[in-house]
């Protein structure tokens, strides 16, 4: 893919930033118009769920300050989110009635937060977080409500959860699955971050579904749990994102769970590439579909997406990595955890620090850390140089995991 003419993104977000930043690096800045939904400049999304809350100074923590963008040649549309894509005129029309042609353009368009249906919109003490303005907003409710339900027992509910417990708040979180982050992090991975949580105060039950929500006015007063009444001061939704793809279906792309692309990062028409969150990808000799929602996974697409637009051929084939900071807990996941494979613990430096070993057969596919940064570095470089240290060896505590290499 090496057309001339501007190179269109859609989406402030990490991805979306990143993009601009190798673009630039490429001597491409001048071709780039960077189209936002939001009128803040891309700034970075993981302290809206922990430092932004807690400190009511706390400012947002910008990729890069706006006399970046003017000097790099790139041309921002703040505040003026693209409402559809015409392909065959390959013309991007934004909500100010502008319009924008492109000889490339790349949906990093992000997730949207899910809500419960069942719940009216407008409620004025019910929340989620995706975005600056819902962190604005939810650090305002958060000093005004003594009591915080959140709904998902998920990585954004439990950072939330946590930095509201640490504001002095009573908090009581709410799982409809039978654990913690069933769909991010082993079993026993999972109870350890549920005893350390219910330690530190906060009230989780697991498997308990909402039947019935009350509500008066503006606001939402009670919420029937497992036959329980529970009043409501501030709810949180951390019940998880769906990709954002409605200008992709909309303009005929093929769409899985995310926008489909392939290896390059291609969509069905080739001058559109996806990246980020809404980007469903084929992982690499499994036959599988992914779709994740982690800074790493944006930064590293964003570098694939500039090579393939500049005619490169470079897969994406990046070796996954997560973390999310609850409180005490600070985790952190190099690699995908297997379906079918075996658990090794390791101890750390501290009595509350381990990481947990995956194999598949003799092959090591991941690692979950808590409180061991040491651990996982070492972990992401074992897993990029594709090396198997075996399991009697890489758990002994005394031999650094590095010396593995």
């Amino acid at each position: 893919m090496t057309e001339q003419g501007p190179i269109v993104i859609i989406g402030g977000g990490h991805a979306g930033a990143q993009l601009c930043g190798a673009l630039v690096s490429a001597g491409l800045g001048a071709r780039v118009h960077l189209v936002c939904d939001e009128a803040e400049l891309p700034y970075q999304r993981p302290p809206l769920s922990k430092a932004f809350l807690k400190n009511p100074q706390e400012q947002l923590q910008l990729h890069r300050a706006e006399a970046w963008y003017a000097d790099a040649g790139i041309t921002l549309h703040r505040g003026d989110a693209a409402v559809s894509i015409d392909r065959l005129a390959q013309r991007v029309q934004l909500r100010s009635g502008a319009t924008l042609l492109y000889g490339q353009l790349v949906l990093a368009t992000g997730a949207t937060a899910r809500r419960l249906p069942s719940l009216p919109p407008s409620l004025a003490n019910v929340a989620v977080l995706r975005s600056a303005a819902d962190a604005l907003r939810l650090r305002e409710q958060l000093g005004a409500a003594p009591r915080i339900t959140v709904l998902g027992g998920g990585f954004i509910g439990l950072e939330i959860a946590a930095s509201a417990q640490a504001l002095g708040k009573a908090v009581t979180v709410l799982e409809s699955a039978p654990r913690l982050l069933s769909r991010s992090v082993s079993p026993e991975l999972a109870e350890h971050v549920l005893a350390t949580h219910r330690a530190s105060g906060i009230d989780i039950r697991l498997g308990v579904a909402v039947s019935e929500f009350e509500h008066a006015g503006d606001r939402l007063t009670a919420l029937s749990v497992a036959g329980q009444c529970i009043s409501v001061d501030l709810l949180v939704m951390g019940i998880g994102a769906a990709p954002e793809m409605r200008l992709a279906q909309a303009a005929g792309l093929d769409c899985d769970n995310g926008v489909v692309v392939d290896e390059g990062l291609r969509t069905s028409d080739p001058l559109i590439l996806a990246i980020g969150d809404c980007a469903s990808f084929p992982t690499h000799g499994s036959g599988r579909r992914l779709r994740l929602e982690s800074v790493q996974n944006a930064n590293d697409q964003a570098r694939t997406a500039a090579a393939t637009l500049m005619g490169r051929h470079e897969p994406y084939r990046a070796v996954p990595w997560f973390w999310s900071e609850q409180g005490s807990l600070r985790l952190q996941m190099a690699g995908l955890i297997p379906a079918d494979g075996t658990r090794h613990r390791r101890a750390g430096a501290a009595p509350a620090s381990f990481s947990i070993l995956h194999y598949l057969g003799e092959q090591l596919v991941c690692v979950e850390s808590v409180n061991a940064p040491l651990d996982h570095m070492a972990a992401r470089k074992l897993l990029e140089a594709g090396k198997s240290p075996a399991p009697p060896l890489a758990c002994d505590p005394s031999v650094p995991l590095k010396q593995h290499l």
